[in-house]
């Protein structure tokens, strides 16, 4: 944060300064008390399981000044040092984080969905980064914490902002759309993402669809037109809004799409007034759910006013965090372990599908996707159903629910090889094993399954090789 004083602070977020000096400059939060500087107050969270206020005495020894909810006067030795009294730490934290916010005179983009976000994020970032000063979100900080612990980095040099926010209960989108204040909103799709929490789809988009409500009256809305849950939005919203996609009615569209060489190449077309240009665009990562992800970040490049083909170049270079290809000497690895919903283990299956020229086998290593709900055993079961139509070759799995995925491949699908394990070591002994360098391996699951774990093992062996 620049010029943000603790008299500041305490305005913001209508606390009591218990003691210190109410001129001390504060440049960021700190939520672990293990780390800051003197220019950090410390946010003492109040968790499921631990009450960061028992850590203040620590944080003070690095931090400049804190907040707390639980002490009336400050702990002994610590007199020194801001002590600023509040209801509620978070609540404190995210009213400064909207002070800060209101203060940077900057176009925000605000991008959500139930699957997507980060990756359309960081690829709208990459376009207007080709002709902007972007500041992104850092890391996967989209939650109530996150968000404002991301507005605090902003600075007077940013000219653009991409803020991906996210939610895991009714009512947190709005929440966080008023606290950036978005120029653009972002949905990328309706899945069942938190469905275990907000029981429906319709649900689902009802929350997603909250991101507007932090709009101005002149602010843009931006929504995937190939989604049955956010099409119906059109003609329906007081704010401007364009859609994206593969339907011939959307307003940003791709057509004749392909892979090549690892890159996915379409002609992207849209409308400079009344008039429909179109022009190849070469996206330097694979899959037609990138292709939509692309997309809306070309139609936010448009709106903004920035140069076309400057910003369709830039999508040469985009290779993303989530999906990591691996080209090793046992084979080729795609990475794709950081989460997993029904729709995003499809995708991933999709590009494992559409790879060309491999020349052994296509192999899906999967595990369970957690958090579904009642139909989970249903939502898996689709996933295999869907395997069933693609050219995979060998689904290897573990966990229980993942055993309805290969359930769905078996009943529509004699072909494709079907195997089982008991733990993820053995599925990942099977792999180091019987895996071949022509070979290409997906490894897709919810984080909490720890396939990860699978993809640092092929990695390590790799730099074994290379000694």
């Amino acid at each position: 944060m620049e010029n943000i004083t603790i008299k500041d602070i305490v305005e913001a977020c209508s606390g009591q300064l218990l003691c210190g000096d109410e001129n001390k400059g504060i440049k960021e939060f700190s939520i672990d008390s293990r780390s800051g500087s003197e220019d950090s107050i410390f946010v003492p969270i109040i968790g499921e399981r631990v009450d960061a206020h028992k850590f203040i005495d620590g944080a003070l020894k690095i931090n400049g000044a804190t907040f707390t909810s639980e002490h009336d006067e400050p702990l002994e030795g610590f007199e020194n040092k801001p002590w600023i009294k509040v209801a509620d730490t978070v609540e404190a934290m995210q009213k400064v984080g909207t002070f800060y916010r209101n203060r940077m005179n900057l176009p925000v983009v605000a991008v959500t969905g139930s699957v997507g976000k980060t990756t359309t994020r960081e690829m709208i970032s990459t376009v207007l980064a080709s002709q902007k000063k972007v500041f992104q979100t850092i890391g996967n900080q989209n939650s109530q914490i996150g968000v404002p612990l991301t507005l605090s980095h902003l600075t007077r040099e940013d000219e653009i902002a991409v803020l991906e926010i996210g939610m895991s209960e009714r009512g947190q989108i709005e929440k966080l759309t008023n606290m950036i204040r978005p120029n653009v909103a972002v949905v990328t799709m309706i899945g069942v993402s938190h469905i275990a929490q907000l029981k429906t789809q319709e649900n689902i988009c009802l929350e997603k669809m909250d991101i507007v409500k932090g709009l101005p009256e002149d602010g843009m809305v931006f929504l995937n037109g190939d989604d049955k849950f956010l099409a119906p939005y059109r003609g329906k919203l007081s704010h401007k809004t364009f859609f994206y996609g593969m339907d011939k009615a959307c307003d940003y569209r791709a057509e004749n799409v392909h892979v090549k060489d690892g890159q996915t190449i379409f002609h992207f077309f849209y409308k400079e007034g009344k008039v429909i240009k179109d022009m190849e665009v070469v996206l330097g990562t694979m899959g037609e759910h990138n292709v939509r992800n692309a997309l809306v970040a070309l139609g936010v490049a448009h709106q903004m006013g920035l140069d076309m083909k400057a910003a369709a170049k830039a999508l040469v270079t985009f290779h993303g965090q989530r999906q990591q290809m691996h080209t090793l000497k046992s084979c080729t690895l795609i990475d794709d372990t950081y989460n997993a919903s029904p729709d995003s283990m499809k995708a991933s299956v999709s590009v494992l599908s559409s790879m060309e020229g491999v020349k052994g086998r296509r192999i899906a290593a999967l595990a369970d996707m957690l958090e579904l709900g009642e139909k989970e055993r249903e939502y898996h079961y689709e996933v295999g159903k869907f395997i069933a139509g693609t050219q995979v070759d060998e689904v290897a799995a573990y966990g229980e629910l993942s055993e309805e995925i290969l359930k769905g491949v078996e009943d529509n699908n004699e072909r494709i090889v079907v195997k089982h394990f008991e733990s993820r070591d053995a599925l990942k002994d099977y792999l180091l094993t019987y895996v071949h360098p022509d070979d290409v391996l997906l490894l897709k699951a919810s984080n909490g399954m720890k396939l990860k774990e699978i993809a640092e093992a092929f990695l390590q062996n790799e730099k074994k090789v290379l000694k």
